[in-house]
């Protein structure tokens, strides 16, 4: 068996009509039942997930965004998502328990050089496994999060803004994902280019790492949760942040607080209703 299928699941802003401009406000996004999404026969990633991290590349440089600081954005929402207003809206899907936790993380520093393929994202996550460097965990998603200078020949910043999969290594089933930084193309892959914590690029990022992380609990080996058309949950509410905006005095908008941060993050979908939400059961 070859590479399984890539859910490329988080299409650009720009391929949406909604390419952002500063000042104005992300696009809230409407409050109608969408088409139904229904279970295909496949399992759901129950119990709590692990979120890994493999930050690939250079992300100790002066450029305001691949930085310690805005590794740690990441690390703060990863540790405040899990069982959160927003998260659990997944459990909606039966069998997802909306339990999330921060995992173990490791710094690859371009073992695969600077232009990644889909297949180069597998071996990253491979090597990290198999040389024990990460636990070889089979309710974990693993993220390999590239600094601005990596690129990812499949479509990066034109196709999409991150993707999800699963694969076979060291004989188990693993679920991963990458997510580039979205400096590499703020009018495609950020809302706004002028972000809640002070870095549009990582900023944008945790919108994607959010879609991700909830279309592989409900989706995890693409045969479980999606529409007559493939899309997933995350999907289905694409690029809409609801109504519920909070403008910053540094002009950058938020929809959620989660510990200490404030994040814009896209909506996802409520099974029991095909609606696109910000919280369970709470504001569109």
């Amino acid at each position: 068996m070859g590479q399984p299928p890539v859910e490329k699941g988080e299409p650009p802003a720009i391929l949406h009509g909604r390419n952002p401009h500063d000042g104005e406000a992300p696009t809230a996004g409407g409050t109608n039942s969408l088409s139904p999404i229904t279970n295909h026969g496949g399992p759901v990633m129950s119990g709590t997930i692990t979120a890994y991290v493999i930050w690939y590349g250079n992300w100790n440089q002066g450029n305001g965004t691949d930085t310690p600081a805005g590794q740690q954005i990441v690390r703060d929402f990863l540790s405040n998502v899990g069982n959160s207003p927003y998260f659990s809206i997944n459990t909606t899907y039966p069998g997802v328990s909306g339990l999330v936790l921060r995992g173990a993380e490791y710094t690859d520093t371009g073992s695969q050089g600077t232009r990644l393929t889909d297949s180069k994202v597998k071996a990253v996550v491979s090597n990290a496994i198999t040389k024990g460097l990460l636990p070889n965990d089979t309710n974990g998603v693993y993220f390999v999060l590239t600094s601005s200078n990596v690129s990812e020949s499949s479509g990066f910043c034109s196709r999409y803004c991150g993707w999800h999969t699963y694969g076979t290594i060291s004989s188990s089933n693993i679920k991963y994902s990458f997510v580039g930084n979205a400096s590499r193309c703020l009018n495609g892959c950020a809302a706004q280019t002028i972000s809640p914590n002070g870095n549009a690029g990582v900023d944008g990022m945790i919108s994607v790492i959010a879609h991700e992380l909830e279309e592989a609990a409900t989706d995890p080996n693409l045969n479980a949760w999606y529409d007559s058309s493939g899309a997933e949950n995350a999907d289905k509410c694409a690029w809409t942040f609801g109504s519920t905006l909070t403008l910053l005095p540094s002009g950058a908008y938020y929809n959620m607080t989660l510990g200490s941060r404030n994040y814009l993050i896209q909506r996802n979908l409520d099974a029991t209703n095909s609606k696109c939400y910000v919280s369970l059961h709470g504001p569109q």
